[in-house]
């Protein structure tokens, strides 16, 4: 036993063994992670650094690191070396975005197959596959709405996960940019009778809301900071393949945006909520002394995010824009 011991210690200590450990515990363990933008804000924040739990959902392929070189086949064709379970509705998840398979984003799973989906401004509507009965039993009443001849539940999780939102930075909204792109989004638009929503005249028809049914296996995945997200409803639903893992813990977290780029927006990521904040409600955020306090506040550490688990960051009112 004790030269088993020896040996592993050596292997371990080996320039080898350092780099098999490495990537066994990248590959099958946990990767590291930064949230790039705002959509998740403000459950997640930009410049959170964590660990993706990358068995949550069975063992993706392994692929080697900056590279995104897959190293073993996909035998069972749902890119997983380990098949497991599937997402469930409200997970934070980690995944490829679907239209080119290679970018890393984060987004909550707002439903799954089989449910059907109607976004209209600032309402997510869903009717779980389970059924009225079944809604009925696990939601309370005040969160049903009726159409189409069942029941739909409004934005059943913002009362769980405070950090969900509908605060737009621009001055249209998520709802009337799919209008304008309707021909380029992945929901339908469609005129429901009854839905207490405004109608508007699109090529001469109606048009009141957006529908979508979730095909099998596939999940819906939408930002928590709903008018500045881009997400399913622009290109689709993630199959089960595309699936990487959950956020697990918060190893850093620091503020490092330029003012530029919370201003206007330069490289993505205007955040005004966050500049207001920090230059207080009296000065204009496009003046010099804004930019000075921004610059000051600039690569803040949030000491209260650091060590902490996602899954008690995002039931928690939150502290930060």
């Amino acid at each position: 036993m004790k030269r088993v011991a020896r040996g592993l210690y050596h292997f371990s200590s080996s320039w080898t063994g350092t780099i098999i450990i490495v990537l066994s515990l990248i590959f099958f363990v946990a990767q590291s992670f930064v949230i790039p933008s705002g959509s998740m804000k403000r459950s997640m924040l930009i410049g959170d650094f964590l660990f993706v739990k990358k068995f949550a959902y069975g063992i993706p392929l392994p692929e080697l690191p900056w590279v995104g070189l897959k190293i073993f086949p996909d035998l069972h064709d749902n890119g997983h070396l380990i098949e497991g379970t599937r997402p469930q509705r409200e997970d934070i998840i980690v995944f490829y975005v679907p239209k080119d398979r290679k970018t890393h984003f984060v987004k909550r799973c707002a439903a799954v197959g089989g449910d059907e989906l109607i976004y209209v401004n600032q309402h997510l509507l869903i009717h779980m596959h389970e059924g009225d009965a079944w809604m009925r039993q696990h939601y309370p009443k005040a969160k049903t709405v009726k159409a189409l001849g069942k029941l739909w539940l409004d934005n059943p999780y913002r009362a769980k996960y405070p950090g969900i939102q509908y605060q737009p930075e621009y001055d249209s909204n998520i709802f009337m940019q799919m209008l304008y792109r309707r021909d380029q989004v992945d929901m339908k638009p469609v005129m429901i009778e009854g839905l207490d929503a405004p109608a508007y005249a699109i090529d001469g028809k109606p048009i009141n809301a957006f529908y979508k049914k979730v095909e099998p296996d596939h999940y819906y995945m939408i930002g928590d900071n709903r008018d500045n997200s881009d997400d399913s409803r622009f290109w689709g639903s993630v199959p089960y393949s595309l699936i990487i893992g959950q956020p697990w813990v918060i190893y850093f977290s620091m503020e490092y945006r330029s003012y530029a780029r919370v201003l206007r927006g330069e490289g993505g990521g205007r955040d005004h909520q966050a500049l207001r904040k920090v230059c207080g409600a009296k000065l204009r955020l496009d003046s010099a002394e804004c930019e000075a306090k921004w610059d000051a506040h600039r690569y803040a550490v949030r000491w209260g995010r650091i060590g902490r688990s996602v899954d008690a960051i995002q039931r928690e009112e939150p502290v930060d824009d």
